[in-house]
């Protein structure tokens, strides 16, 4: 695969082609099944809580968010101190939601970490500390506690009208921050064992399910579609499908992938993959400089007169498009003869993406042409 940035330009061109070549000429290296599939099922859950948080140095929310006046009110009261919401006046408390993951087969007592942002109008949670929040499942069931001391990784400090921020600073991380009080637990005796691609593709799934078979000298893997391999437990693995995944997901393969060119225009990179072809086309490119100076113009009063010395600056406009020559490319059969082509043309990596664009306009290549 080739990145080419803004940061290098075309003149470099053989620095630029040797890039080119090493990558083209490598050959595509075998794949662990465990960084292409997942076991459907096992997956991690989302977490989620309302809590405060505390210690603020006068950064937390302000009165006019009344609902962090209430839950202090209610945080108080559970303590069996009764006070009005409306007669709360702190800013060192801050309302915020408390997000985590809960990772598949985690145990009671085992810790993750928490994410938390503020909802109100607070301006910094840096050294604030959470107090005790549920954290819920979609199914309402609380399955840990989250509390402790956050980490802002930013700042934001006012001072006689003056402001600095560095940063986000209202939302943090506290590391190991919730405690699990409730697992999901799955019986993977009993569940179908089905691996799920993470990127679908039928040549992928095909070549997972017949290297399973083989490294295990049987036929119990099949391709569902694109994105699902069904996989059934043999004899010798009954009652044990943790060693039969453990096998599996040691197994290499050599994953395929469509053709495709991925173009940033606000950063000008291009990343090609290896498979790009492109048919035989010619290209005439061109480019337009325009440069605008300023000329400082001074005027002196006359001899004797009460005027001033007045400044001005005059603007001029100077246009000048630069020749393209047209180039034919020739039928490539990897990505380096498609860019020592371009590199023909004198152009910018900003240029090759208008260039990849017209191609593709053009149908001069077939693969995927992804613009971020």
């Amino acid at each position: 695969m080739a990145i080419l940035t803004m940061k290098h330009r075309v003149r470099h061109a053989f620095g630029l082609v040797a890039l080119v070549f090493l990558t083209g000429q490598a050959v595509a290296a075998p794949v662990r099944l465990k960084e292409l599939v997942d076991v459907q099922g096992v997956r991690e859950n989302a977490l989620y809580g309302y809590g405060l948080v505390v210690g603020l140095s006068g950064t937390g929310d302000t009165e006019r968010v009344f609902f962090t006046s209430q839950s202090i009110s209610g945080m108080l009261g559970r303590l069996g101190i009764r006070i009005d919401p409306k007669e709360v006046r702190v800013r060192n408390v801050a309302a915020v939601m408390v997000t985590a993951k809960l990772p598949s087969f985690a145990r009671p007592g085992s810790t993750i970490d928490v994410h938390v942002a503020s909802v109100g109008n607070a301006r910094s949670l840096s050294g604030g500390v959470l107090l005790v929040s549920p954290l819920t499942g979609p199914d309402g069931q609380v399955y840990a506690l989250a509390q402790g001391p956050l980490t802002t990784g930013g700042f934001d400090v006012m001072a006689l009208g003056s402001r600095l921020q560095k940063n986000q600073p209202t939302s943090g991380v506290i590391s190991g921050g919730a405690t699990i009080e409730r697992s999901v637990t799955l019986n993977l005796e009993t569940m179908p064992i089905v691996l799920g691609l993470k990127h679908p593709d039928f040549t992928t799934a095909q070549r997972i399910a017949e290297v399973v078979n083989a490294a295990l000298a049987e036929d119990i893997a099949h391709a569902v579609d694109g994105a699902a391999i069904s996989v059934k437990v043999p004899a010798a693995f009954k009652g044990k499908t943790v060693g039969l995944l453990s096998q599996i997901e040691a197994l290499e393969v050599e994953a395929d992938q469509k053709a495709r060119i991925v173009i940033s225009e606000r950063t000008g990179t291009i990343v090609a993959g290896e498979r790009v072809r492109i048919r035989p086309v010619a290209v005439a490119h061109g480019g337009l400089s325009i440069s605008v100076t300023q000329t400082p113009l001074i005027s002196q009063p006359g001899a004797f007169s009460r005027g001033v010395t007045a400044t001005a600056r005059v603007a001029s406009l100077a246009a000048k498009e630069l020749g393209g020559a047209a180039v034919a490319l020739p039928a490539t059969s990897s990505v380096e003869d498609l860019v020592k082509a371009l590199n023909l043309l004198g152009a910018t990596p900003r240029d090759l993406i208008s260039i990849m664009q017209a191609l593709k306009a053009q149908g001069a290549f077939d693969a995927d042409l992804e613009v971020l």
